[in-house]
């Protein structure tokens, strides 16, 4: 909703400036740092029925009820139409606030009550299914969306994301329906639930703990920083259509899906998750040189299968890395260890997201004005510095897993051979 359709109404439909649009969709990544904290607190909380996850899971959804709730009338003041713009500014920016901090703190407290469900044997079925039930709902509503507003109108965008407020409050109610005991007793806790920093402290000096956080930092930049910039590489340089650029997301969906299956059955043998992580690490160290040699060569299928390799890649890296992070625990503090993944995950996404927008952006510029040499006047040159910088972090990444990965592979039980879905709690 954020990043697809909001993103086109606000600039297209809605006349709003691309830099304004660019700024509220970054908003709710300002929340992103504060997971390890949430996660620190759902750890520690004992309600009166005795639940520790389930508050922060529903206060989260009703944060970003909030937000979505006001966003359309924002959204339409901050277009000049009635109010003051100012008005629909700060209107637009708690909006997005709202929806950012419920989306960060429903999905940390929902990550760590998944992580206390799944015995270890589940836990790499629970994340595969999780990443695919996200992608079929990134896809499935992206298509419902564009279909309830083939015709805009200003009513139409306040039912849509009205309904979408309504439809998360229901999908999380179902969600978290009996899943976490009333009255249960919390596992024994090692940490003051006032001293943050102490247990962050602890968390921090775990063997590998902070590597493993640099190379989801590094990883997470590399396979993101291309998000903004593919579909119009597709487009400018290898003259595809709008269709053709848009089949683009497919692929890396299509990528991505195969990636969990195999990071399902691959895990579920116990194969180390840090090796698996860098196996999609090496993965997109393919797939990135052919998106490069596809504008060279003017090959639209070497673009194809180089984006393929890359949700592959990046599908295999997010899986392994939040399947390390449910290992990571120190003390019984799921939630800390999971909110630090989140915190960096999301962060790092961000930021590379802006950041390869700007680099393209900059690079063109200084190629017009001929301050880098007639060899970046082709349109392709501003992507090609992008991807290579992509490249780069990926080899840093390598380079931060190296110590992490295991000398030796464990024997495998005769129970994690099994493969299917995950069994879903009652």
């Amino acid at each position: 909703l954020l990043v697809g359709t909001l993103n086109r109404v606000m600039i297209v439909e809605m006349g709003v400036s691309a830099t304004l649009v660019a700024a509220m969709i970054a908003l709710p990544f300002l929340f992103a740092p504060f997971r390890a904290l949430v996660g620190f607190k759902s750890d520690m909380h004992v309600s009166a029925f005795g639940w520790r996850r389930v508050p922060y899971i529903w206060f989260g959804t009703m944060m970003q009820f909030a937000g979505l709730a006001i966003m359309p009338f924002a959204l339409l003041i901050l277009s000049g139409d009635g109010g003051e713009i100012y008005i629909g500014q700060l209107a637009a920016a708690l909006a997005f606030l709202l929806v950012g901090a419920g989306l960060h703190t429903t999905q940390t407290a929902g990550l760590a009550l998944a992580t206390d469900l799944a015995t270890p044997e589940t836990r790499p079925r629970v994340v595969a299914l999780m990443y695919v039930v996200l992608l079929i709902g990134t896809i499935g509503s992206g298509v419902v969306f564009s279909i309830l507003l083939a015709d805009f109108s200003a009513i139409k965008l306040i039912q849509v994301i009205q309904g979408a407020a309504v439809v998360s409050v229901v999908l999380n109610t179902i969600a978290v329906w009996k899943q976490e005991g009333r009255r249960s007793a919390p596992r024994e806790i090692d940490a003051d639930p006032h001293q943050f920093m102490a247990a962050w402290t602890r968390f921090s000096t775990n063997p590998g703990a902070m590597r493993f956080l640099y190379a989801v930092g590094l990883g997470t930049a590399a396979f993101n920083m291309q998000d903004v910039i593919l579909e119009p590489y597709g487009g400018e340089v290898l003259r595809l259509t709008v269709g053709g650029t848009t089949a683009l997301t497919a692929l890396l969906a299509i990528g991505g899906i195969v990636a969990f299956a195999f990071a399902a059955r691959a895990l579920s043998r116990d194969v180390d998750p840090f090796r698996l992580a860098a196996l999609g690490v090496m993965v997109g160290m393919i797939g990135f040189p052919l998106v490069i040699f596809s504008g060279a060569v003017d090959s639209a299928n070497l673009f194809r299968a180089g984006v393929l390799l890359i949700g592959f890649g990046a599908g295999l890296f997010a899986v392994s890395t939040l399947t390390c992070a449910m290992t990571l625990e120190a003390g019984g503090l799921t939630g800390l260890a999971l909110g630090a993944w989140g915190a960096v995950q999301a962060t790092m996404a961000g930021l590379s997201i802006a950041l390869g927008g700007f680099i393209k952006d900059g690079v063109v510029y200084l190629a017009a004005n001929g301050s880098l040499g007639p060899a970046f006047q082709s349109p392709a040159s501003a992507y090609s510095v992008v991807y290579h910088l992509e490249l780069l972090l990926l080899f840093f990444t390598l380079v931060a897993l190296g110590p992490l990965v295991r000398s030796a592979r464990p024997e495998t039980s005769p129970i994690s051979q099994r493969m299917g879905l995950a069994e879903l709690p009652g």
